[in-house]
C-alpha cells in the first residue's frame, strides 16, 4: 500500500478506509475539509499534477478574448490568439513577474503595466524597451510560460505539470457515457462566480449526490428527481450517474411549463433524465434533456472556495423568439438551488471543524459519485 511520509499513521489509516468498496468505505477525515496543511498537500498532489476542468471553450470565440483566474495559487491567463487558438499562460511578465491582466475582456496585445513589456496573444514577447545593454538578451526566449491545454467535448482542460499525464488516460471512457448528448455543440449563455464558506470538495460533493435533495431542496427541485440508477463503472479520472426526472431538472417544480425543447438527437432514456458527471478533481456537470449546467470549484482557503457556474443550451432553443424570456426561469432555478446548497454547505463546514468529527459511511445508491471521488482522492494523496 502506498504511503505519504508527510501524513501521520492515523491520518493515513483513515484515508485507507476511504479506498474500500462503496458499501464499506468511509468519508474523508475531517482534517481534509479544514486543515491548511492538507490544502497545501492537495495543491501539490491534485492541482499541480492533474488535468483541471476550466469550463467551456466557446466563451473564447473571438481573437484576443481573455479571462484570468487564480487556481490554487497559480495566476492563469486564458486567451485566444489571432488564429483563434486558445492558450493558457502563467499570468506574469517574464521580466520581473508583474501580473499582466485582471478580470476578462479583449485585447490585441498584452502590455505589462509595470515596465511596458509587450506580448502577442500567442505569448511571444513582441517588445521590451531599454534592454539594449543587457548581455545576450533575446526576446524570442522570453515568451510567456505556457501550460498544457486540451479541449474535449467543448470543455477546457489545463495541466500545470511540466510533463502532463496522458490526457486520453485521464478522460478514459468519458465519450461512451456521454455520446447521446452533443456536448461540444451546446452554447454557453451565462457564467457567474460566487464564494462559499466551505471547502472546495464539499461544494462538488453536494452537486454529485441525490441524498440531500429531500432535505435541502424539499420545495424547489426534490420532487423532480426519481431514484437514480446505480453509479456507472468508469475508466479514467471521473465518475458519472444517471437518473430519471419528472420533467426537466433545469427548472423549478413550479415552473415546468417554461421548459425549452429537447436537445436535438436525444433518444430513449436520455430524454427522460439527467447524467451527473464529476471530472476529477474540480469540475462537475449535468447533461439533461434540454440544457447542461457546469460547476468548477477552486480553493481560496481550506474553509472557503470560489465556484463558477455555466449554463449551456442547444442552438435550436437559443433561436426561439421567446428564448430570452424562458431562459430566465432556468437562471431562477439555479440561483435558488445554489442559495439552498450554500446554507447547507456552510453548516456542514462548521460541523466538520469540530475536533471530534469522524468519517461516516456512504449510501451506495445515493452517494456513489462522492464515494468514487473519495477513493480517487485518497489514492492521490497517499501516493505523495
Amino acid at each position: 500500500m502506498s504511503s505519504n511520509p508527510d501524513f501521520s499513521d492515523s491520518f493515513q489509516q483513515a484515508l485507507s478506509a476511504s479506498r474500500l468498496p462503496k458499501e464499506q468505505a468511509s468519508s474523508l477525515p475531517a482534517d481534509c475539509y479544514h486543515s491548511e496543511n492538507i490544502l497545501q498537500q492537495e495543491t501539490e498532489a491534485l492541482f499541480r499534477r492533474h488535468w483541471l476542468g476550466l469550463g467551456r471553450a466557446d466563451r473564447f470565440n473571438q481573437p484576443g478574448q481573455y479571462e484570468t483566474i487564480e487556481i490554487a495559487g497559480v495566476p492563469v491567463l486564458l486567451i485566444s490568439d489571432r488564429q483563434g487558438k486558445l492558450h493558457a499562460f502563467n499570468n506574469a511578465c517574464r521580466h520581473r513577474g508583474a501580473r499582466l491582466l485582471d478580470g476578462e475582456g479583449k485585447c490585441r496585445t498584452l502590455r505589462c503595466p509595470f515596465h511596458g513589456w509587450v506580448y502577442n496573444t500567442d505569448g511571444q514577447c513582441a517588445a521590451a524597451t531599454h534592454m539594449e545593454e543587457s548581455l545576450n538578451f533575446d526576446k524570442s526566449q522570453l515568451s510567456l510560460i505556457e501550460f498544457a491545454l486540451e479541449i474535449h467535448a467543448g470543455f477546457i482542460f489545463v495541466c500545470f505539470a511540466p510533463e502532463p499525464p496522458d490526457f486520453k488516460a485521464h478522460i478514459g471512457d468519458f465519450d461512451q457515457f456521454h455520446s447521446p448528448w452533443p456536448l461540444a455543440d451546446l452554447v454557453s449563455k451565462r457564467r457567474q462566480s460566487f464564494e462559499v464558506a466551505c471547502n472546495w470538495k464539499l461544494f462538488l460533493d453536494v452537486f454529485n449526490e441525490y441524498y440531500h435533495l429531500q432535505y435541502v431542496h424539499p420545495d424547489s427541485i426534490n420532487g423532480l428527481y426519481l431514484k437514480p440508477d446505480p453509479g456507472d463503472a468508469t475508466t479514467g479520472n471521473y465518475t458519472t450517474q444517471f437518473g430519471e426526472t419528472e420533467g426537466t431538472g433545469g427548472l423549478l417544480e413550479s415552473q415546468q411549463q417554461y421548459a425549452l425543447p429537447n436537445i436535438p438527437g436525444l433518444q430513449g432514456r436520455a430524454t427522460r433524465g439527467t447524467r451527473y458527471t464529476w471530472v476529477f478533481p474540480n469540475m462537475a456537470f449535468a447533461a439533461s434533456k434540454d440544457a447542461m449546467w457546469i460547476y468548477e470549484a477552486y480553493p481560496l482557503s481550506a474553509q472557503r472556495c470560489i465556484a463558477y457556474q455555466t449554463l449551456c443550451f442547444p442552438q435550436n432553443a437559443i433561436a426561439l423568439t421567446d428564448f430570452d424570456a424562458r431562459v430566465q426561469y432556468y437562471y431562477e432555478r439555479f440561483d435558488a438551488a445554489v442559495a439552498e446548497d450554500g446554507i447547507a454547505l456552510e453548516n456542514q463546514q462548521k460541523g466538520l471543524a469540530s475536533p471530534y468529527s469522524e468519517p461516516g459511511p456512504f449510501s451506495p445508491s445515493m452517494e456513489p459519485s462522492v464515494a468514487d471521488f473519495t477513493h480517487w482522492y485518497a489514492e492521490q494523496m497517499m501516493s505523495g
